[in-house]
């Protein structure tokens, strides 16, 4: 497939380690069709929209935006070091939540929006709505939700047990793997 015209895989970007494994999906996506990469952090004003117009001076408004690019940039560092995605790409940084900014970006029909699927726990469900459903939902393109990685319920269950202060054998760790 060739370098089409306006066709982008876009990325959700929040620096959580399943929008690091869609990105380093993305990116994947995005070599593979050579085609651009985009990754969007989207940035909400404390207190929302009506807080953020009635009380917020200019210079305010640019420190949070300003703090918004600075955390996409740290999580692109973080992807993929120094050495960059290996594609053509461009960092957005987008007003709004999460879900409505990215299905905003990628408007295109011939877009790909990728998105980590997120936590799967009913706690977590209730309190912060899913922003993979909400682009399955609402985007004009394909949408590749990428699931959480295995080991981040290892890497949970890890972090439970020293923080119960449980004793922890190093051969846990280990054991099953090659």
């Amino acid at each position: 497939m060739g370098d089409a015209e306006g066709r982008r895989v876009v990325a959700g970007v929040s620096g959580s380690l399943g929008s690091l494994a869609a990105l380093h999906r993305a990116a994947h996506e995005a070599r593979r069709s050579h085609t651009e990469l985009l990754a969007v952090l989207a940035w909400e004003p404390p207190g929302g929209d009506l807080a953020y117009r009635r009380s917020l001076l200019p210079s305010q408004a640019t420190d949070f935006r300003q703090e918004a690019g600075e955390r996409l940039l740290a999580a692109l560092r973080t992807a993929f070091g120094d050495a960059g995605p290996g594609v053509p790409f461009q960092g957005l940084v987008a007003r709004g939540t999460p879900g409505r900014a990215l299905v905003e970006t990628a408007d295109r029909a011939d877009d790909l929006l990728v998105v980590g699927a997120g936590c799967r726990g009913r706690m977590h469900r209730a309190l912060f709505p899913s922003v993979a459903r909400y682009c399955v939902a609402h985007a004009a393109c394909p949408v590749l939700a990428v699931p959480p990685s295995p080991l981040r319920g290892e890497l949970t269950s890890l972090h439970r047990r020293i923080s119960l202060r449980l004793p922890l054998d190093a051969r846990e760790l280990t054991d099953g793997r090659s």
